[in-house]
């Protein structure tokens, strides 16, 4: 059994905003792709427009790393992937363990991407004893006893927590006082950790709910464009006329 705990993220990236570490994975992504088609140079417009920013940020955010590429030749695809890797500490080797084994649990599992992003599945645990023993993604499933022990033995310093919401916080607390620094939670609850500890949330139902919040404005609009060209449909305007609940508001409101 390990006696210490090596893994640590590098300390130079303290002094780089937060807003420019959450657009690195970005840049990097990007930057992988054009590595794969062996594209060897940049351009500050190009990698923005392929990121999703604008060029003035990036060039912004890349000064935070001492990368200014070069006029008129644009930035070494070759040298970013490694500088951006090097800052994320992806140039070593975290293991990581996934806790709750169910549908999506077992689908982060199967995920392909770890390896090639600098993660290495440890294990898998899960609290069904039903599961112990099974094979997902060539990993045996783990009973959750086994937690602390698995922790320490594979120095995991980030835990995956894709639990029912009821189980997450016990999960994150035993994680937490094994040594886990860093947690991944997609568990649909707010997790409360100690200072020292990071948690990243990817709650799906929100960003669906962002997305319909979106969708509804963009109906708005077209509604609102539709009453301007006086094209809007029949049933539309009868629901117009007919009056809201509180007697006075149209059930529809034109835009």
């Amino acid at each position: 059994m390990a006696t210490g705990r090596t893994h640590r993220p590098a300390t130079r990236s303290r002094g780089i905003p937060e807003a420019t570490v959450a657009r690195l994975p970005l840049y990097l992504r990007a930057l992988t792709a054009l590595s794969e088609r062996s594209v060897p140079t940049v351009s500050s417009e190009e990698l923005a427009t392929a990121a999703g920013v604008n060029s003035a940020k990036l060039r912004k955010d890349f000064s935070y790393l001492g990368s200014y590429g070069t006029r008129g030749v644009g930035y070494d695809v070759e040298y970013l992937v490694y500088q951006i890797s090097r800052e994320l500490g992806l140039t070593q080797d975290w293991p990581v363990v996934i806790v709750g084994i169910g549908n999506l649990g077992a689908a982060l599992a199967n995920y392909g991407g770890f390896a090639s992003r600098g993660f290495r599945v440890a294990a898998l645990i899960d609290a069904d004893p039903a599961q112990t023993g099974k094979l997902v993604a060539g990993l045996p499933v783990r009973h959750t006893d086994e937690l602390e022990e698995i922790v320490e033995r594979n120095q995991v310093s980030i835990g995956v927590i894709a639990t029912p919401a009821g189980a997450a916080q016990e999960v994150c607390d035993r994680l937490v006082a094994a040594g886990v620094t860093s947690i991944l939670n997609f568990a649909p609850t707010v997790l409360s950790v100690p200072d020292g500890v990071d948690v990243r949330k990817v709650d799906l139902s929100i960003e669906l709910q962002i997305l319909a919040f979106h969708e509804q404005r963009k109906a708005g609009e077209d509604l609102g464009e539709a009453v301007a060209r006086g094209t809007l449909p029949k049933a539309a305007e009868e629901a117009a006329d007919r009056p809201g609940p509180d007697g006075d508001v149209p059930a529809v409101m034109p835009a």
